[in-house]
């Protein structure tokens, strides 16, 4: 079995607004850079023409940006290609982007999360974990689903997710928001398939307390992909035959 590790960071960073209330994306890319990440899964980041915060990201970190274009969008920062991005609407504001990452000749699944909390949210997770994106049956690799889950208290909608989803390892003190002081867990991950976090830590600088609404969580992943093998159903002969494929 071969197997491949990641450092991902999830951010929700609120149109790089932070908490005096100044919109500076330069702060921003000073925490990320305080991360090392090797893909960063950014919520609620500006990237249309008129104000593309995510473009400065881009061009300060060194790493290529995916998006759809548009204000208040998910996003991915990333060191390794992606390709499949999509973006869904999971209803009531929440959204999602897929993007499926070739890390180290092996592929990922990345699910970027921005869910809204309310009573709503039920119905979005229902929607994430439909056939059309969690539950299709064609995702057949690991799958790491992040983002900023929108829950303030516990709900069924939590029981919902733990039921189909592993939760991924968090710190001891998970909390994340409000950035300045703390007090929900918010931006987490959950786990699908052959994938295991092996590391998680939240970044608690002085800057990131200032930089945005939410602390970023960054994983330290480990992506098992088994050796391939090619059943063949019957031999009908002593003699040998070629297999398809």
């Amino acid at each position: 079995m071969s197997v491949s590790r990641v450092r991902i960071m999830t951010y929700q960073v609120g149109s790089c607004r932070g908490s005096d209330g100044r919109s500076d994306p330069g702060r921003v890319a000073e925490v990320i850079a305080e991360g090392c990440p090797d893909i960063v899964a950014v919520q609620n980041i500006d990237a249309d023409s008129a104000c593309d915060h995510l473009q400065q990201l881009e061009k300060r970190l060194g790493m290529t940006a995916y998006s759809k274009g548009r204000r208040g969008c998910n996003a991915f920062l990333s060191y390794f290609p992606l390709a499949g991005l999509r973006e869904y609407d999971l209803g009531d504001g929440g959204s999602c982007l897929r993007g499926d990452a070739d890390v180290r000749g092996k592929r990922l699944h990345l699910f970027n999360l921005l869910l809204k909390s309310g009573l709503r949210r039920g119905r979005q997770v229902q929607n994430l974990l439909s056939r059309d994106l969690l539950g299709d049956d064609a995702l057949v690799c690991p799958a790491l689903i992040v983002g900023d889950f929108g829950d303030i208290v516990w709900t069924l909608a939590n029981l919902e997710l733990n039921i189909h989803l592993r939760q991924a390892r968090r710190p001891l003190w998970s909390a994340t928001y409000p950035a300045r002081f703390p007090l929900i867990g918010r931006d987490r991950a959950y786990l699908k398939g052959k994938i295991e976090v092996l590391e998680s830590h939240i970044g608690r600088s002085r800057l990131a307390r200032c930089a945005a609404p939410h602390l970023p969580l960054i994983l330290t992943v480990e992506i098992h992909e088994p050796a391939c093998t090619l059943r063949v159903k019957e031999i009908k002969s002593r003699g040998m035959e070629v297999a398809a494929g």
